[in-house]
Parts: C-alpha cells; structure tokens; sequence
C-alpha cells in the first residue's frame, strides 16, 4: 500500500498521520459529547487538551528516540529526530507525558484531574485502536513468523498482524470503559485506573510477539512500562474504592 495519501502544495501527506489524526478527531468529539452529558465546561477541556495533545506527541517521539539512540545518534541521521511523517510515535512516552502535563494543568487550573482524565480515557484508546492502522500502512509494529489464516506479508514472509491485535484488544477495552463509566461508582478516577490496567494487560501480550521492539538492558521497553502502568491503575483504583469505603463508613457512624 502506498504510504502516501495525497500530495498537497507538492508536500506528500502520509496516511501514517491522516489515520492518526483521525483516531485524534474522533476522540476529542467524543469527550465534548461526554462534557455535555454531564455538565463539564467545554472550555477547561479545550484548554486542557491544547497543552496536553502536543506535549504527548513531543514525548511520545522523545520516548522513541531516546530508546533508538544507536541509530539517531548518527551523524546522517540526526535530522531525522523530528520527521514523524514515516512513523516512530511510542504510545508510552505520550501516555506519561500526557499524563504529567495533565497533573500540572490541573493544579495550576484547580480543575479535578481524576475527572477530566476519565472524560478522555475511553478517547485515548479508541484514538490508539485507529492509530494502529497507521502501522498497517507502514507496514511496521508486526510480529513473528506465523501459519494462521489472519497472517500478513511482510517481505514475502507470513508474519502476525500484532498492530491487529492491539486495536481490536483496544476496542474492546473503549467499549468496556463507555460502558463502565456509566455505571461506575461516583469515584472519579475509576475510568482512568482501568485504562491503564487493561491497555497495560493488552500491550503486554501484544508485544511479546513483535519483532521491532525498543530494548533497553535486553527487555521490551513496552513491557516494562506495561508493568508500570499495570501497577499504577491497580494502586489507584484501590485506594479510590477504600477512600470512599472509609468515607461512607464514617457517614453512617455519623448517622
């Protein structure tokens, strides 16, 4: 598949960033629908995600590099560091600075971060089950040689469509969390802490079967941050359920 989508005043524009830019769109539609449905001012949203979007994509490509060193590092490659056009976007890093970003917009704002994040949550991983086409079209984020039917080719080899399994595993976590977070509990924070553990659980997995990894001391950087993020849902959401435990018990002491 050409990598190219249309050329527009003589620049090639690369289906890598149409299809992201797309899953993009689409999620921030969707959390000023899940504003309106519950009163959160649009405007604190809009602002939060003009700080948030582009520190995400800087670290994300920070991330990548950081962890391709061996080969941005020389000396015909060091321009290449901000050319995304062709791919080299690393969730993880974007996921992290996201976040951080987030934590200090929201104290300065004296906005509640834990409210915010779970309005985008179901966004940010729908907007990564259709970023993953883009690898797709890079013919890039595949797995090991394979025989089963759903294999694609890659360079005459049959291989395993792990950027597949990631975005079907990543929509099905959008509809859980949809589903969730209009039965949850009034904790705010859940929709986020389940994020992370299930996105984390899916990664995990997925990565254990691709071929490109980043590697720092021998081990998949994914993985590792999968285990981080895993353990950090797991901390948050249950100290978010003993918090309103405790606070309920106290309620009926009162009472």
């Amino acid at each position: 598949m050409d990598r190219v989508a249309f050329t527009l005043f003589g620049l090639d524009v690369m289906w890598y960033g149409v299809i992201i830019s797309a899953g993009l769109l689409l999620g921030i539609i969707l959390s000023f629908r899940e504003c309106r449905r519950i009163g959160f001012k649009e405007d604190n949203l809009i602002d939060f995600l003009l700080v948030v979007v582009p520190v995400g994509i800087i670290c994300a490509r920070l991330y990548y590099v950081a962890f391709s060193w061996d080969y941005y590092s020389q000396n015909l490659n060091l321009g290449e560091i901000i050319n995304i056009r062709n791919g080299g976007l690393a969730i993880h890093g974007g996921i992290f600075g996201g976040i951080i970003a987030g934590l200090i917009f929201c104290r300065i704002r004296k906005i509640s971060f834990f409210r915010i994040i779970d309005i985008i949550a179901p966004s940010v991983i729908l907007a990564q089950a259709i970023g993953r086409w883009g690898n797709f079209v890079n013919q890039e984020a595949y797995g090991g040689p394979t025989d089963l039917p759903w294999g694609i080719m890659i360079d005459g080899v049959k291989v395993h469509p792990t950027f597949l399994y990631e975005s079907l595993g990543n929509i099905i976590i959008f509809f859980f969390l949809m589903w969730y977070r209009k039965h949850k509990r009034k904790n705010e924070g859940e929709v986020f802490a389940l994020y992370l553990i299930l996105y984390s659980v899916v990664r995990f997995f997925v990565e254990g079967l691709r071929t490109d990894s980043l590697m720092f001391l021998g081990l998949r950087t994914a993985q590792i941050a999968s285990i981080v993020m895993f353990l950090a849902g797991l901390v948050i959401f249950y100290i978010l359920r003993k918090y309103k435990k405790d606070k309920l018990d106290d309620m009926s002491e009162s009472n």
